[in-house]
C-alpha cells in the first residue's frame, strides 16, 4: 500500500552519519528540510547534493525544503549561563544592560523595540513558555517584570508576547543572505518564518525569483495575528505550502487554543489548494527513546485524519539518536491512518463551478476514480497543477505526476497523495503516449495486466495549463488514441 501523507524529515548531524540518508530514503522520506537556523552554507549545500545524488541513483525524487530562520526574538546571556527564577520575584530586560553579564534580577535583549511594544500587563513567554513573565512598568527601554511562571533560564532563549504584536520583519538581513545560498541549491520549496502578512510572502518570493529560484513559498503560521481574518486567507493564498508551526504558535495563542486552529489552518488550506504542514513535536520521544509514546502516535494519526499533506521531523531525523526508526514508526501511523474510511472520502467543491478546463479534467479524474474500480490515475503535467488539484479530494487512490519538469517533479513531494515520476514524453501520437505510460508503471511494479488506469493530459505536450483530456485504460489491452 502506497503512503498518501508525505513525510517531511529535517536534515542535520544525525543523518549526516554514514548510511543513515540511505536509510531514511528507504525508510520513506518525501522531502528533506534544510534549517537555516543551524549550520553554514556549505553544511545545506553539501546536504542538498548527497539528497540529489541518491535521488537519481534510487530513482525517488525526494523534495528539498529550505526554512529560513527569521527574526527570533531572544534575550542575551547570563555571566554563569543560567539562572533559576523564582515565581513572584521581581526579573527585568534591558536592551542596554551587558549583553554577555545577566543574573537572576535582570538580563539583556537583542530586541529593541520590546520596551516600545509591552505595556503593563503584558505577559512575556520565554524558552517556549517555560518561563513566563508579567510586565509591570517600562523605565528607559527597561521591561521590568514579575515572574509568574519560574524555573531555569539559561542563554539566548526567546521571547514571545502572548497574544502576539511585535512587530519585528519576517525577512532578516541572515534570511536574505541565504536566499542567495538557496537560489545556488535550487531548492524546490522555501519556509518563511513569522510571517506577518502576505507581503511579506511575495517579497520573499521576489528576492528568490532575483537569483534565479522559482521554489515554492511555505509560510509557517507562528505569530497569532496570523491567524485572525482576514489576514489569515491571505496569508494562505500568497502561499504554495502552510506550515502549522506549533510551537511559537502554541506559545502566543495558548496551547488549550492551538488544536482548534490546527484544524482550521488545515480545513481551511486546503479549501484555498493550497498543501498543509504539520510540525513541531510530532515524534519528539524519539529522539531520544526508539518507540513513540501513545500520545505521539495519536497526534500523528489525528494530523492525518485532519486532511494534512505533510508531517515533519525536526530533531527526531536532524540530531536524534534514532532518526531511521523515527520515519519508519511515523510510516506505519500514516499507513493504518489512512485505511480509515473518513480519510478516503471529500466533498470538496463539490458545489463549485470551474472556470478552467483543466481543473475540471482534475476533479472529474477524482469523481470517476473514487466511483469507479480504478488503481490509480496518471497525470502528464508540466506545471503540477493537475497533481494538485487531484490532490485535495480526498481519496485511496494513487495520483502519478507524469512530467519531464525538474521543477514539477520536486513541486509535487509536498502533495498529498501524488507520487512524482521522470518521464519525457516526445512523441506527438496518443496511443504511443499510452503505451509509453505503462511501461513505466510496470517498471515500477505499479501495474499488472487487467489494472485500469485514468490518464489526463493535453493534447500539446510542453504547455502549462493544456490539459484537456481524459481517457481510461486497461493494462494488458489494446490501447487506441
Amino acid at each position: 500500500m502506497l503512503r498518501r501523507t508525505k513525510i517531511l524529515a529535517t536534515l542535520g548531524p544525525a543523518s549526516d552519519q554514514p548510511g543513515v540518508l540511505e536509510g531514511l530514503f528507504e525508510a520513506g522520506i518525501d522531502v528533506v528540510r534544510l534549517n537555516f537556523s543551524h549550520g553554514s552554507a556549505e553544511d545545506h549545500i553539501a546536504r542538498a547534493n548527497a539528497v540529489r545524488e541518491l535521488s537519481k541513483k534510487t530513482g525517488r525524487r525526494v523534495g528539498i525544503l529550505a526554512d529560513l530562520q527569521g527574526p527570533k526574538i531572544r534575550i542575551a546571556r547570563f555571566k554563569d549561563t543560567k539562572v533559576i527564577l523564582e515565581e513572584g520575584q521581581a526579573f527585568a530586560l534591558d536592551i542596554n544592560f551587558d549583553p554577555l553579564a545577566g543574573d537572576n534580577t535582570q538580563v539583556g535583549i537583542t530586541y529593541e523595540p520590546l520596551a516600545l511594544e509591552v505595556k503593563p500587563g503584558s505577559r512575556l513567554l520565554l524558552d517556549d513558555g517555560r518561563i513566563v513573565l508579567d510586565v509591570v512598568n517600562v523605565e528607559n527601554m527597561r521591561v521590568n517584570c514579575t515572574v509568574a511562571v519560574g524555573g531555569a533560564l539559561s542563554n539566548n532563549k526567546g521571547i514571545n508576547l502572548l497574544g502576539g504584536g511585535l512587530s519585528a520583519a519576517a525577512l532578516t538581513e541572515k534570511d536574505k543572505e541565504d536566499i542567495i545560498t538557496i537560489g545556488k541549491i535550487k531548492c524546490d520549496y522555501v519556509a518563511v518564518s513569522f510571517p506577518r502578512c502576505a507581503e511579506d510572502l511575495h517579497e520573499a518570493r521576489r528576492l528568490l525569483q532575483a537569483e534565479g529560484c522559482h521554489a515554492g513559498i511555505v509560510s509557517k503560521v507562528e505569530r497569532a495575528e496570523a491567524i485572525v481574518d482576514p489576514v489569515m486567507d491571505e496569508i494562505i493564498l500568497a502561499s504554495d505550502a502552510v506550515m502549522v508551526a506549533r510551537g511559537d504558535l502554541g506559545v502566543e495563542i495558548g496551547d488549550a487554543n492551538l488544536p482548534a486552529v490546527q484544524k482550521k489552518l488545515i480545513k481551511r488550506t486546503r479549501e484555498l489548494n493550497r498543501v498543509a504542514i504539520t510540525a513541531t513535536q510530532m515524534m519528539e520521544s524519539m529522539i531520544e527513546n526508539p518507540i513513540p509514546t501513545r500520545a505521539e502516535v495519536c497526534d500523528v494519526a489525528n494530523a492525518v485524519y485532519d486532511g494534512t499533506d505533510v508531517i515533519m521531523l525536526s530533531a527526531e531525523t536532524a540530531s536524534g539518536k534514532y532518526p531511521i526508526k523515527t520515519v519508519e514508526a511515523m510510516h506505519r501511523i500514516c499507513i493504518e491512518a489512512e485505511k480509515q474510511s473518513a480519510v478516503r472520502t471529500s466533498d470538496h467543491r463539490v458545489d463549485h463551478q470551474f472556470d478552467r478546463v483543466d481543473e475540471a479534467i482534475a476533479m472529474s479524474a477524482m469523481y470517476m476514480a473514487n466511483h469507479t474500480k480504478i488503481k490509480g490515475i496518471v497525470t502528464l503535467t508540466e506545471s503540477g497543477s493537475t497533481a494538485l488539484w487531484m490532490s485535495r479530494i480526498s481519496s485511496a487512490i494513487p495520483i502519478f505526476a507524469f512530467t519531464g519538469e525538474e521543477e514539477a517533479l520536486g513541486r509535487v513531494t509536498l502533495y498529498r497523495g501524488v507520487f512524482p515520476i521522470e518521464f519525457k514524453n516526445i512523441e506527438k501520437d496518443h496511443a504511443e503516449v499510452n503505451r509509453d505510460i505503462v511501461k513505466q508503471l510496470r517498471k515500477w511494479n505499479l501495474a499488472k495486466d487487467g489494472d485500469k488506469f485514468i490518464i489526463t493530459k493535453g493534447d500539446l505536450t510542453g504547455i502549462k495549463g493544456g490539459t484537456n483530456a481524459l481517457k481510461v485504460i486497461v493494462v494488458g489491452q489494446g490501447l487506441t488514441p
